[in-house]
């Protein structure tokens, strides 16, 4: 079928197999592009490893170390009829540049939140890797059924304390507007901390401990965002905001943990970048749009790949890591530079529909975001038939 992009608000309903392929073989070769990592990992699993910086993660493992990798999501299959999901394409591409390499790749489509994956990962290392020196939790979703209770926890987008207004582009119209955004209550919080914040990746650090499957000296990290002012009320200050606060809270029981057998588990900030889940938080489409147009201009602008590799290079596998006073790795500071955030407060206050282009790069913000979908990517032909059916050969059974 010949695929084009079909946009709603901050999704896109439509994917490209070849763009997405595209984009994995980019993030390869920029991997390739900066050496080998010195002692970096070389039996990684990775939670939340199709798209975005988990993705970024599990390439960079495989192509900056040569790395074996385990991956966890939960994505759907294309058929003859309809594309599957960006992440389920770029698994498949990502498995088919490993076997190219020669490196040894397996995946599990499911709910990572549940007990039976738990253990389904849990054999798969057993049987493929032996053990793990190195866990990346990623693992973005919108809800989560507990575990243990079988409660449906769902997360919302608030701030917490009192309603807020904040500036923001309606996406389809390219037109900046107010949005105004009710205060969550406790209930909200609660589970958009049960599903965002640290809970499960303890289980899961708990569960391959307790199974005998994490090497001596493993790692492990779990993302998050902090940022600066401009999007406080919404992330930092808000429900999201809270998850994350929780992965440093459990982050503590973890390095405490995995210290006796020389292993260490730390929270990892990073920049903003454009994500699915980004594109859904009013204020962050321009907010990016105008960190594009700064950093661009001063040369320091990076993808999920920069970071990721940055991230690895200098600080999980450096010899001097960047820690804050949290004990948190910092791969954001060139975000947070006082100068680039000072010249975005100042557009923040200045830009309206009228100026977006001038102001910041929506544009660029528009094709980061259709990329994450498989368009726009150069050198794919789009008026081409592609075959939606995409086998990811190194599936494992869920």
């Amino acid at each position: 079928m010949i695929i084009k992009p079909k946009v709603r608000g901050f999704l896109c309903t439509t994917t490209h197999p070849a763009g997405c392929a595209a984009n994995v073989r980019a993030q390869v070769e920029y991997v390739e592009a900066q050496g080998q990592l010195e002692s970096g990992p070389r039996r990684v699993l990775v939670i939340g490893a199709s798209t975005g910086y988990g993705l970024a993660s599990r390439v960079t493992a495989a192509f900056g170390s040569g790395a074996a990798t385990l991956g966890i999501f939960f994505e759907k299959a294309g058929t003859e009829r309809k594309p599957g999901t960006a992440g389920w394409y770029n698994s498949a591409a990502f498995h088919a540049e490993a076997e190219a390499a020669g490196l040894g790749a397996w995946s599990i489509n499911g709910d990572a939140f549940s007990s039976e994956l738990k253990e389904q990962a849990i054999a798969a290392i057993r049987e493929h890797l032996g053990s793990v020196d190195l866990v990346v939790y990623s693992l973005a979703a919108p809800r989560r059924n507990h575990p243990v209770t079988g409660e449906l926890h769902a997360s919302t987008l608030k701030p917490i304390g009192k309603d807020t207004t904040q500036k923001g582009i309606n996406t389809d119209k390219g037109k900046i507007q107010d949005f105004h955004l009710e205060a969550a209550t406790q209930e909200e919080i609660d589970n958009t901390v049960a599903v965002m914040g640290g809970e499960d990746w303890q289980l899961w650090i708990e569960a391959l401990d307790e199974a005998g499957v994490l090497a001596d000296g493993c790692k492990t990290t779990a993302y998050t965002y902090i940022g600066e002012q401009i999007t406080w009320d919404i992330y930092w200050h808000g429900t999201i905001g809270a998850a994350k606060k929780d992965l440093d809270r459990r982050v503590l029981a973890l390095r405490e943990r995995l210290a006796p057998r020389g292993g260490d588990a730390r929270v990892s900030v990073l920049k903003a970048v454009v994500t699915q889940a980004s594109a859904a938080i009013p204020a962050m489409p321009i907010y990016l749009a105008i960190l594009f147009r700064v950093m661009k201009a001063r040369g320091t602008h990076e993808g999920c790949i920069e970071q990721i590799y940055r991230l690895f290079s200098e600080s999980l596998y450096g010899a001097s890591p960047y820690f804050d006073d949290e004990g948190r790795l910092r791969a954001d500071r060139l975000e947070l530079d006082p100068a680039v955030q000072a010249e975005v407060a100042d557009l923040w206050e200045r830009i309206d529909s009228d100026s977006l282009d001038e102001l910041s790069d929506f544009a660029g913000y528009r094709q980061e975001f259709l990329r994450l979908f498989g368009f726009e990517v150069p050198g794919v032909d789009y008026d081409a038939d592609v075959d939606p059916v995409q086998p990811i050969p190194g599936l494992l059974e869920a």
